[in-house]
């Protein structure tokens, strides 16, 4: 390793919740080490999910920015460079480049979270679709919904359904489409969507499940509504139609500077990854094979980590983490049981109330589901459900 200076910063890829709040926690522990931040976007700091229930809080991409970037520097005793784009990794020589510049550090932290998922659409309207996975991006989200109603969502997960119930909450005509056999099919069994289905539909969401969208064309001009064609031979007219199908870490440069990925950047414990004083945390992280694109798994990880880049190595812990989703027309708590654990599901439904326990063999909850009025249950149940990643 080349002989680092003394003045090499700290160097964190991206301003969201991950990057800031690592160096929050960082500078509890170490006030005087140079911090860099470099961001692609504006640097803004915001909450990503309140993206998705802005309408129900009455805030716009303005309103939802809780401080500007310099603002964040001068808290944080940091560095933000914005609009920023990072176009290379140079582990073996600690740096990074943004185009012809390298820039050195001590300790790389990349977090720099995960990229939207694209469906390959036909038609001429196929640049049209939006997704939202930035302020920025809701900014213009907001600003094509201005003056229109018909909004279709492609994708029935947690962000489809939260848009949906987002949407229809601030009166817009809704479209929900997606080729699964439930909602929230990769969170919860069929009870729980079906459930959360109900809610939906009975307050104006419109829903089609089983076939995709294949294609989306202008109805009526460039400006004009647009006609959305899906796989059964069918077609929707809407004014906005916006993609929530997934997302996906961001691997390409760490994978290209010969860092190990697979789902994400593969890191241990302490979040280190495969060379020297480089780390990875948030959405873009595989922790010990956990992919958790969650908040409280990226807080676990930036409390943990700041301790480590301070000084002193600490293992990330990940206790039972249930999500919420926010569809407030039906409430619903998840807490997906590991992918390698056998077992079965415990279903108690009524209505919009679902329980479901999924158990292994030897009996122990693993993971549960609750929606409406049994989500109250969810502080007891934690308690029984064994830590996903023990200290």
């Amino acid at each position: 390793m080349p002989a680092q200076q003394h003045n090499d910063p700290v160097l964190v890829i991206g301003t969201g919740l991950a990057g800031y709040n690592l160096v929050r926690e960082f500078r509890k522990h170490d006030a005087e080490t140079p911090v860099c931040l470099l961001t692609a976007d504006d640097g803004r700091s915001y909450s990503k999910p309140m993206l998705s229930a802005a309408f129900q809080k009455h805030k716009d991409a303005t309103t939802l920015a809780m401080a500007t970037p310099g603002r964040m520097a001068e808290q944080l005793a940091a560095t933000v460079r914005t609009h920023t784009r990072v176009t290379a990794l140079d582990p073996a020589a600690h740096r990074v480049f943004i185009d012809d510049e390298p820039v050195t550090y001590s300790k790389l932290v990349i977090a720099w979270g995960a990229r939207v998922l694209r469906a390959p659409l036909q038609g001429d309207a196929a640049d049209r679709v939006v997704s939202v996975n930035d302020l920025t991006d809701y900014g213009r989200f907001r600003a094509q919904l201005d003056g229109r109603r018909r909004v279709f969502i492609m994708g029935g997960g947690l962000i489809g359904c939260e848009f949906a119930s987002d949407l229809v909450h601030a009166g817009f005509e809704v479209e929900l489409a997606a080729p699964d056999n439930h909602l929230l099919q990769l969170l919860v069994p069929e009870a729980a969507g079906k459930a959360l289905r109900g809610e939906l539909e009975a307050a104006g969401v419109k829903i089609d499940l089983g076939p995709a969208v294949v294609a989306v064309e202008q109805a009526d001009g460039p400006d004009g509504p647009l006609r959305v064609l899906l796989s059964d031979g069918s077609a929707r007219e809407a004014d906005v139609v916006v993609s929530a199908i997934g997302l996906r870490p961001r691997i390409d440069l760490a994978a290209a500077a010969g860092l190990t990925v697979g789902r994400g950047i593969i890191v241990d414990q302490t979040l280190a990854a495969s060379a020297p004083d480089v780390y990875a945390l948030g959405d873009c992280a595989e922790v010990c094979g956990h992919s958790l694109q969650y908040v409280l798994p990226l807080m676990a990880g930036a409390r943990a980590l700041g301790k480590t880049l301070a000084g002193t190595p600490t293992p990330v812990h990940y206790p039972p983490m249930p999500v919420t989703v926010k569809t407030p027309l039906c409430p619903v708590v998840a807490l997906p049981p590991p992918a390698d654990v056998d077992g079965e599901w415990m279903i108690e439904s009524s209505r919009s109330d679902v329980r479901a326990l999924f158990r292994d063999p030897a009996g122990i909850l693993r993971g549960f589901v609750l929606t409406g009025e049994w989500v109250k249950d969810k502080f007891a149940l934690v308690k029984e459900v064994p830590d996903l990643l023990p200290a």
